[in-house]
């Protein structure tokens, strides 16, 4: 009886002895790399769960996306107010938190301040930025804590809340910065939590995406989380009412290139949720 080696090179030397019988010397060839095979195909399955490509590039997202020339840092702040106290709430935060941003002394200003008319009831949503990034964010902590105006704030305002959460943000290069607007106006915060490293991708299709959003002059700021919740970005609208928002956003999709991008953005976001805000008496934005 003859007997030949054959030779697999998958996880190791194959020895198959073969019989004189050309069939079943066949089979047994077949049977012997199929086996390989799928030891092979676990094997790389395996390794797949430890091995991951790595991104070549050498900057962190921060740097890529945001305004390098102005440096400024925002705050964004979600306050949720007693229902019986909103009334309360809105007189004190328009004394005292107009008193902070006309201040010279502070280098920081208030963008926006507005109450929650559709999205989370009884919500007060404030803007801030802060001119020379972490270091004027520092300043001004450093001297809230002898203003005696505030701290009686501070202590009032917490009689008053249910909860409150803030993010530092920075901005999109290719959003506009946010300016004092003349009303009156509504304004739509869209809020999106983004799979963690797709900050990049999103970005990349954004730069081209705000160009057919420009044309009523709805867009007010876009920014991205720092600190808090991470891989959050937060887009700010105006509109003259809900029915100029509903024409505004139709029209979008009559620009060529705008269903692409929503096509390609949407599988990169884990949640996002959207709030249509009135702005109070000292709102910079109207």
């Amino acid at each position: 009886m003859a007997t030949r080696v054959l030779q697999s090179r998958c996880s190791g030397l194959y020895r198959v002895a073969h019989s004189d019988r050309a069939g079943g010397s066949f089979n047994t060839l077949i049977r012997a790399l199929s086996a390989s095979h799928s030891r092979n195909r676990e094997d790389s399955w395996f390794k797949s769960l430890f091995v991951r490509k790595v991104d070549p590039r050498k900057d962190a997202h921060s740097h890529l996306l945001a305004k390098k020339e102005d440096h400024n840092l925002y705050k964004i702040q979600f306050h949720n107010v007693k229902p019986e106290c909103l009334e309360s709430y809105n007189h004190l935060c328009e004394e005292v938190l107009t008193s902070i941003h006309n201040d010279p002394s502070y280098p920081c200003e208030l963008v926006g301040t507005w109450n929650t008319w559709y999205g989370e009831q009884d919500q007060a949503v404030h803007l801030w930025r802060y001119r020379g990034g972490y270091p004027a964010l520092t300043e001004v902590m450093s001297k809230l804590k002898n203003n005696k105006e505030f701290l009686q704030y501070r202590s009032e305002r917490g009689k008053m809340l249910l909860s409150r959460r803030n993010q530092l943000l920075l901005e999109f290069s290719f959003w506009n910065e946010p300016s004092p607007r003349e009303g009156p106006n509504i304004y739509e915060l869209r809020s999106y939590q983004l799979r963690p490293g797709t900050m990049i991708e999103w970005g990349n299709y954004w730069a081209r995406a705000i160009g057919y959003r420009q044309h009523n002059h709805e867009a007010v700021g876009g920014f991205f989380s720092q600190i808090g919740s991470l891989y959050m970005v937060h887009h700010l609208w105006a509109y003259k009412d809900l029915q100029s928002r509903e024409d505004t956003r139709n029209a979008a999709w009559q620009h060529e290139g705008w269903d692409e991008v929503v096509y390609y953005t949407v599988p990169l976001i884990q949640h996002m949720e959207s709030r249509i805000m009135i702005p109070l008496k000292n709102s910079p934005l109207k």
